[in-house]
């Protein structure tokens, strides 16, 4: 009997130690704010994507398709929502790269655009890396961004075909676990991209009707995210 109420004292330190997820009913509660004003009373609004190929918009690669990457959709449906904001998306990724590069740029090429919201989105590359290195290089950013009092929303990946993603054992489930870990410990936000399209793929669709390549999603793919991170905004 002691030894199980040791044990209960030492899960219930722990999970108090690691937090939780940013609560996303008022986490953004001041940028929605922001948004809702009118003109005189408003001003420029920018928020940015830091990250890999993704959010950069490569589709088939070499094929950049802006347009229909996850940023822009996410703009366009903030747009709708908040016609009198004036808003900037902007993307300071880089394909082909990995966190420790990203981190190494983050003060001259992310913080100078100032953000009001600031999305992260790195863990399909970071396996070339491991998890120890990209971890210590997510941190970087995260106390970076959160010193400079800008709101953080952490993504975990999209799909790789190569990768069994109803497995458990696939590479990427122990990277999106890291980024679910750090988005609780932090308090920060958390878009769950990997548990969407696990949980497609657990229903029994084809994640391939999701993806222009093997590692790169399509519009389709691509209007999933947006859709999810766009639950963090709209009221």
């Amino acid at each position: 009997m002691n030894r199980l109420l040791l044990l209960l004292t030492f899960l219930s330190v722990n999970i108090y130690m690691c937090g939780q997820i940013a609560d996303k009913e008022t986490y953004l509660n001041a940028f929605v704010g922001e948004m809702n004003k009118k003109w005189p009373d408003n001003r420029t609004l920018n928020v940015v994507f830091h990250g890999h190929s993704v959010p950069s918009g490569y589709f088939k690669t070499p094929v950049v398709n802006t347009l229909h990457a996850y940023p822009h959709l996410v703009l366009c449906g903030l747009k709708e929502c908040y016609p009198w904001a004036v808003l900037n998306v902007i993307t300071t990724s880089i394909g082909g790269e990995q966190s420790e590069q990203g981190a190494v740029r983050f003060e001259k090429e992310v913080l100078t655009h100032r953000p009001d919201v600031l999305f992260i989105d790195y863990a399909l590359n970071d396996r070339g890396i491991g998890l120890k290195r990209c971890e210590k290089a997510w941190r970087k950013m995260i106390e970076r961004t959160l010193a400079e009092n800008i709101k953080l929303i952490l993504l975990t990946p999209t799909p790789d075909l190569n990768e069994d993603i109803k497995s458990d054992n696939a590479p990427l489930e122990s990277y999106a676990t890291m980024i679910r870990r750090l988005a609780a410990e932090y308090k920060v936000g958390l878009v769950d991209a990997y548990s969407l399209f696990k949980s497609k793929a657990g229903a029994g669709e084809a994640l391939n009707m999701y993806m222009s390549q093997k590692n790169h999603p399509n519009a389709l793919g691509h209007s999933c995210v947006a859709n999810e991170i766009l639950t963090w905004f709209v009221r």
